[in-house]
């Protein structure tokens, strides 16, 4: 089992900034893709950007590409998304997520939110406009 915990999120302004980390607990030693998804009221949730286990390869959405960046830290087992320009579209409860995975890259394979094993709790953002 993994445990996920979702934190950063809050209130910003219209073209502001916002880094969300994800921190992951239990079984760890396994090899994990993980990604970032949204969902808005009354909206499916959307996937966001996705990581491979070794941190070398990333995929964003092309609704946040060139404005928002997923990255991880293995040793600290978190995982992070900075998110900058944002839009008010851009407001949305943020999940994390972790699919047991041995390939190192990501693609468009990583936006299916039904493979993920585990989910965090998410974490509210907003953006005013």
């Amino acid at each position: 089992q993994v445990q996920l915990v979702e934190s950063g999120g809050g209130l910003v302004q219209a073209g502001g900034s916002l880094g969300l980390s994800c921190a992951a607990s239990g079984r760890t030693s396994s090899t994990y893709t993980m990604a970032w998804f949204r969902q808005a009221p009354g909206k499916e949730r959307e996937f966001v950007a996705a990581i491979s286990w070794t941190g070398g390869n990333t995929f964003h959405a092309d609704s946040v590409k060139g404005r928002f960046t997923i990255s991880r830290d293995n040793a600290k087992n978190t995982v992070y998304l900075q998110m900058n320009s944002l839009k008010p579209e851009d407001t949305a409860v943020y999940y994390c997520a972790a699919k047991r995975d041995i390939r190192a890259f990501v693609s468009s394979w990583a936006n299916d939110a039904r493979q993920y094993d585990y989910w965090g709790q998410g974490t509210q953002v907003t953006v005013s406009s």
